[in-house]
């Protein structure tokens, strides 16, 4: 961005940011990096003075959830300054979000029918483009390392706290424990897959509780809690041949065990030999074959829609508009769930594509690199 004429600055809130970009005085390019240090008490002070003493134009974030962004957001806003957030691809895969104003339960799409066909009107039809190389182990190992310098670099930001929930280094054990396991795990799930070939079956892909999708976006304070109530409705409500198939998040690295949750529900319900828990699988091919998709708001369920499959949306999610999710309750959505309407799934891509998602991903040099070209163009985009 600073060769593309630009002024860029970075500030740095732990270890794992600085080790990505290291603190530095203008480079050759006209980049700096600064470190923020202080009590989390005195940020919003900092970043106002900050901002309006560098005469900052545009404040870029990864989520506008996490409370440092919050409120450097809000400030930003109150200043007149242009914010711009991604995020994690509301299509994926090939895209990630870069949304003007906010993401998720933020977001400044249109949330009606009407207004969906109306911003699509003139817009052209998403790209036929070939897949972007991803590895999920990279991106895991990415990860690990950006935590890793944050725990080394612990006594330099001695105020830093994460925004996640829970323990880094237990998540860290959690996810040896899981590569431990790995062998198990496919066994386990080609088991489940085989069992459910012949079967009609709803999904329920679950997501992180740390996502705060999950807990700012949804009335469930855990994923736990989100699968009681899913499983007491169907429990209620579903018809007797239904099955319920509980799909476990590949980044899920704790060590609740969902698999001894699924079993004794089935006791605890009398519904022995109709729910399946799975640890892996294809989601899209699980969705594909499912009589519907039950998620809280999670992007999986853009899988769903885009095969016609119906969707129950359980909170905000900027695609839980009428004529792609299902109007009713979810005790009603067992028995007669309600597909999507094409031609308004049609009009949605449009308007994602046009409005916020930009083309690249994180798992691979190959990818980021087309990320980063693609953000660079809608950054610098007078119009955006």
């Amino acid at each position: 961005m600073a060769m593309r004429g630009a002024r860029v600055l970075r500030i740095n809130l732990n270890g794992g940011d600085e080790h990505d970009w290291p603190a530095t005085a203008p480079d050759a390019d006209g980049v700096t990096s600064l470190c923020y240090r202080g009590r989390p008490a005195h940020w919003p002070t900092y970043i106002d003075h900050f901002m309006r003493t560098r005469m900052i134009t545009d404040l870029v974030l990864f989520g506008d959830c996490r409370p440092m962004h919050l409120a450097a957001h809000r400030l930003a806003r109150l200043a007149g300054i242009r914010v711009h957030v991604f995020e994690e691809g509301y299509i994926r895969p090939n895209w990630l979000t870069l949304e003007r104003d906010g993401v998720n339960g933020h977001s400044s799409l249109p949330r009606t029918r009407a207004e969906i066909m109306a911003a699509a009107k003139g817009l052209p039809m998403p790209p036929q483009l070939p897949q972007i190389g991803a590895d999920l182990g990279r991106r895991v190992a990415d990860t690990w390392a950006y935590f890793r310098h944050m725990v080394w670099a612990s006594p330099r930001y001695p105020f830093h706290r994460s925004h996640r929930a829970g323990s880094i280094i237990a998540e860290g054990l959690g996810w040896v424990w899981h590569k431990a396991k790995a062998r198990r795990t496919l066994r386990q799930s080609q088991t489940a897959i085989a069992a459910i070939a012949n079967k009609r079956y709803f999904l329920f892909p679950l997501q992180l509780s740390t996502d705060y999708q999950i807990r700012v976006h949804s009335p469930f304070s855990s994923m736990r809690q989100a699968a009681e109530y899913v499983l007491e409705s169907f429990a209620a409500h579903a018809p007797a041949d239904a099955c319920l198939v509980i799909k476990e998040h590949p980044l899920d690295f704790g060590f609740f065990n969902w698999e001894g949750f699924v079993t004794h529900a089935e006791r605890r319900y009398g519904m022995e030999g109709r729910l399946f828990h799975l640890a892996g699988g294809d989601l899209r091919a699980l969705s594909a074959g499912a009589l519907g998709m039950v998620v809280v708001n999670s992007t999986s369920a853009t899988f769903a829609l885009a095969d016609g499959v119906p969707v129950m949306a359980l909170s905000t999610a900027v695609y839980a508009i009428d004529g792609l999710v299902h109007q009713g309750t979810l005790d009603t959505f067992w028995t007669g769930p309600t597909p999507p309407d094409p031609q308004v799934w049609d009009a949605f891509t449009r308007v994602l594509h046009s409005r916020c998602l930009v083309r690249g991903g994180l798992g691979s040099e190959a990818s980021i690199a087309i990320l980063v070209e693609n953000a660079l163009a809608r950054l610098l985009d007078p119009k955006v």
